[in-house]
C-alpha cells in the first residue's frame, strides 16, 4: 500500500511539473545568415535606372504613361502600400516573414546606424553604403520556404509594371557581384516601388506595361543577387526621384517622405506568433545553401515520441508564451507557460512529449498564445480503425487542411459525391460531381467526417480543418 501512495505521489509530482514547469528541450534565436553588404552595386543601380528610364520612354510612346511619368492622368497623392509579402495558401505556417533591416537615414559610415523609429535595426558598410530598403525575411525554414514557394511577394500597390530582371542564381549565400530577380513597378503618382532577391522563374508572366493590382502576385521570395539569405528588398522610389523610407518616425525628417506610405504601417517591433507545429524530430537548420530538414509530421503512430514547437518573430525580452495540449477528450494534458528572456528578430523553441504521456488516440490539439494572440494546431495520434479510415483504398491530403484537401484512390475509382459532416452528425458540405478537391475554406476549425461515394460503394475517413 505505501508502495503504491508512493507511485501515486510521483507521477502527481510530474504531472504537476509537466503542467506549470515544462522547460524548451531545444531551440533559441535563429540568425539569419546576414553578411552586411550592399543589395545593388552603383554600378548595378545605374544600369537599372538607365533600363528604366529606356522603358519609360517606350510606354510613354504607346500611351501607357503620360508625359508626367505617371498612369491613369497621374496622382499627386502618394499611394498606400499593402504588406508585399504574404504566405501561400499551402504554406502550413500563422506567418511566413519578420524584418532585419530598415533604411538607414544616417549618411555616415561605418557603424554609423539610425532607422525611423531612432533605432538601429538597418546596416551600412566600410565602402559607404547606407541601407536604401526593407529587408524583409522568411521565416521559419527560410531556404525550404523559397523551394516550396511558401512565401509570396504581391505589388504593394496598384501600378504598371516596368521593367522584369529574371534568369539569375536564386541561392547566394555570401557576397558577390550576381544580378538579382526583379520586379519594378510604376504607381498613379509616378512613384516606383522595387522588388529584388526574387527566386529564379518565379516572377508573374505579366509584361512590363502591364496593369498590376496590389495584393497581385510578383514573384517568390528568394537569395538572387548580392544576398546572403532569402529575402525581399523592397525599395521605393517618389515621383521625383527620392529614395523614400516608407514608415513615418520620430526620425524620418526626409522631405521625400515624411509620413507613412503604408495603409496600415507595422509597429517597430511586431511580436507574433508565425508558426506553431507538430515535428517526428526537432528540425534540423543547416547552413546555407543546403535546404532545411523541418520533420513537420500531424499524423504519429502509437509508441511515438512527439515534438511540439513554436516560431515567434520579434520575440520581445521579458515576456512569456502559454502552451496548451488538448487530449482528443478535450482534457487538458499540459499547460505551461515559457519565459522568454531575450529579444530576438525570430526565435524557436520545442518540447518532446515521450510516447508514454500520448494516452489517448485521436485529434489532439496544440495551442500558443503570445502577446494576446493563439494560434491552435492539430494533429492526429493513434491508428484509426478501418471504419475511420480505409486507407488502403485512398488517401487525403493535406490532413490537416487550411483550405482544401484532395482525395486520391489508389485504383480507378470514380467519385460520384463527397460529403462533410461536423462532430454532431450535421451535413455541412455536399459535392456530387467527380472533383477530388475539395474546398473547406468556408468551414470552422475541427474535425469532419469525410463520406465518399463510388460506383463500388461508399468510404469514410476524417479531415481536420486548421
Amino acid at each position: 500500500m505505501k508502495t503504491l501512495l508512493l507511485l501515486l505521489t510521483i507521477v502527481s509530482i510530474y504531472q504537476l511539473q509537466a503542467q506549470n514547469n515544462r522547460m524548451a528541450d531545444g531551440g533559441g534565436a535563429y540568425n539569419m545568415n546576414q553578411e552586411y553588404t550592399e543589395c545593388l552595386s552603383n554600378e548595378q543601380r545605374l544600369i537599372i535606372r538607365q533600363q528604366l528610364n529606356e522603358n519609360i520612354n517606350y510606354l510613354k510612346s504607346e500611351g501607357k504613361i503620360n508625359n508626367n511619368n505617371s498612369i491613369n492622368g497621374g496622382n499627386p497623392v502618394h499611394p498606400l502600400f499593402v504588406w508585399p509579402v504574404t504566405k501561400s495558401v499551402a504554406a502550413p505556417y500563422n506567418n511566413v516573414w519578420s524584418i532585419s533591416n530598415h533604411v538607414d537615414h544616417n549618411p555616415n559610415f561605418p557603424n554609423a546606424l539610425q532607422d525611423w523609429n531612432c533605432g538601429n535595426r538597418t546596416y551600412d558598410t566600410n565602402g559607404g553604403y547606407n541601407h536604401q530598403g526593407l529587408d524583409i525575411f522568411t521565416w521559419p525554414f527560410t531556404l525550404y520556404q523559397m523551394d516550396n514557394n511558401q512565401a509570396v511577394v504581391v505589388a504593394a500597390a496598384d501600378g504598371i509594371i516596368l521593367l522584369k530582371s529574371n534568369g539569375n542564381f536564386d541561392r547566394s549565400c555570401a557576397f558577390n557581384n550576381n544580378n538579382w530577380n526583379a520586379v519594378y513597378i510604376q504607381h498613379a503618382d509616378g512613384s516606383e516601388s522595387w522588388y529584388g532577391h526574387l527566386k529564379n522563374g518565379s516572377l508573374t508572366t505579366k509584361i512590363p506595361g502591364d496593369f498590376i493590382a496590389a495584393g497581385e502576385y510578383v514573384g517568390i521570395v528568394g537569395s538572387s543577387g548580392n544576398s546572403t539569405a532569402p529575402h525581399l528588398h523592397f525599395e521605393v522610389y517618389n515621383s521625383s526621384g527620392g529614395l523614400v523610407d516608407t514608415y513615418n518616425g520620430p526620425c524620418n525628417s526626409w522631405s521625400a517622405s515624411n509620413d507613412t506610405w503604408w495603409q496600415n504601417q507595422k509597429p517597430y517591433l511586431d511580436p507574433k506568433i508565425n508558426a506553431v507545429l507538430s515535428h517526428s524530430a526537432p528540425p534540423q537548420f543547416n547552413s546555407c545553401p543546403t535546404t532545411e530538414v523541418p520533420n513537420i509530421n500531424n499524423s504519429f503512430s502509437n509508441g511515438s515520441n512527439v515534438v511540439l514547437a513554436i516560431y515567434l518573430a520579434d520575440q520581445l525580452a521579458n515576456t512569456s508564451v502559454n502552451m496548451v495540449l488538448r487530449r482528443p477528450d478535450n482534457s487538458i494534458q499540459s499547460n505551461w507557460n515559457f519565459s522568454l528572456v531575450n529579444q530576438f528578430s525570430a526565435s524557436w523553441w520545442y518540447w518532446t512529449f515521450p510516447a508514454f504521456e500520448m494516452t489517448q488516440q485521436g485529434i489532439y490539439q496544440f495551442t500558443a498564445t503570445y502577446q494576446g494572440s493563439s494560434v491552435t494546431h492539430n494533429f492526429m495520434y493513434g491508428n484509426l480503425s478501418v471504419a475511420e479510415n480505409e486507407i488502403t483504398k485512398f488517401s487525403i491530403t493535406p490532413n490537416p487542411a487550411r483550405e482544401s484537401f484532395t482525395i486520391d484512390f489508389n485504383d480507378n475509382s470514380v467519385i460520384e459525391n463527397v460529403s462533410l459532416f461536423d462532430m454532431l452528425g450535421k451535413a455541412v458540405f455536399q459535392s456530387n460531381s467527380s472533383e477530388k478537391t475539395i474546398s473547406i475554406a468556408g468551414l470552422s476549425k475541427g474535425v469532419y467526417s469525410v463520406k465518399i461515394v463510388t460506383q463500388e460503394g461508399s468510404f469514410s475517413s476524417k479531415i481536420v480543418k486548421q
